[in-house]
């Protein structure tokens, strides 16, 4: 098997993402990892962390060396205003956005094997005019992606989100049947093609409070979410549900589910991100390259300490090497 290659963009110049870059230089990993950032921030983000890390310019060939500890090949991309720890500058949210651009489309082309995301900063991005929902809307639009599905997983379990993010007031208008079968659909493929789960088992939680209680605290359920997983069961899919969310998460019912769908981005999320923040990932399935990231903000507060903690993004990357290609991951 060849050695994967991996782009990891840094994410918000001001944010933890250079830091927990260079933190990642330390370590032994099996592929050939390129970093998208400006060169000079790095340079200037080690020597702010005491980091001796040995910073080298990536060449513009396809060229698959192995990562040596102590060491980042950059891909060069120049901040549009010099780069302060923890103060946002809405002149740089198009250098972020160059970064993604950049490792999408050599994901597109072949030159990567796999992309890994640190954080970036939302509101920044839609300050200076751009509209931006998140990475996974972005990078559905920019790969032609026709549905992105966000899941995260920490150790053993894995929630995946129906809705991504949508103010909750919209989340009942943005779900019907055809969605929620599309998006079972791409989970239920997923799995098998990416994880390797040969007949996958998806927990499906109900919109409602009690999964809508027979129609008296809501009718998602009985009107398309119950008809949608029963349409499905008939073509061989392993679902159960809607369940109530609120017992959807006790240990005898996921013992038995590969991954858990919930509605909407915090009927899930609070429950994964107890369980593992800090160690969880966040992976975009439904896209036609791999994509992972870390399940944490940017952290301005903390950039440029030394106290932020790596092992999210460690986790992201080993993710995105073992799907990438299968390949050893990095202890």
């Amino acid at each position: 098997m060849p050695l994967p290659r991996i782009i990891l963009t840094s994410g918000e110049p001001a944010g933890i993402g250079p830091d927990l870059c260079i933190a990642l230089a330390q370590r032994a990993w099996q592929c050939d990892l390129v970093i998208a950032a400006d060169l000079g921030l790095l340079q200037e983000r080690a020597a702010q962390l005491r980091s001796d890390v040995k910073l080298e310019a990536a060449d513009d060939g396809v060229r698959r060396l192995p990562h040596r500890p102590g060491t980042l090949r950059v891909l060069h991309h120049s901040t549009k205003t010099p780069v302060r720890a923890g103060r946002l500058d809405v002149a740089n949210a198009r250098y972020v956005l160059d970064m993604l651009d950049t490792a999408s489309d050599g994901c597109l082309r072949h030159e990567f094997d796999a992309m890994v995301t640190a954080p970036v900063q939302k509101s920044i991005i839609n300050d200076a005019g751009i509209p931006f929902s998140g990475h996974t809307e972005y990078l559905a639009e920019r790969t032609g992606a026709a549905l992105p599905v966000m899941m995260l997983i920490a150790d053993k379990l894995r929630v995946a989100l129906a809705t991504t993010h949508l103010p909750l007031a919209a989340v009942s208008a943005a779900l019907s049947r055809e969605l929620v079968e599309q998006v079972l659909r791409i989970l239920d493929h997923d799995l098998r093609t990416r994880f390797k789960i040969r007949a996958p088992r998806i927990l499906v939680c109900g919109l409602n409070p009690h999964a809508g209680e027979s129609g008296h605290l809501g009718r998602e359920e009985i009107e398309f979410i119950a008809p949608a997983l029963d349409a499905l069961r008939a073509e061989g899919m392993q679902l159960t549900g809607p369940a109530p969310a609120d017992t959807a998460f006790t240990p005898h019912l996921l013992e038995h589910a590969d991954a858990v769908l919930t509605m909407f981005h915090d009927q899930g999320l609070p429950v994964l991100k107890y369980v593992g923040f800090g160690n969880a990932v966040n992976v975009t399935l439904g896209l036609p390259i791999v994509r992972t990231s870390v399940d944490h903000g940017t952290a301005l507060n903390l950039a440029g300490t030394g106290q932020a903690d790596a092992g999210s993004l460690v986790a992201a990357l080993n993710l995105a090497i073992q799907l990438a290609g299968d390949a050893p991951a990095a202890a």
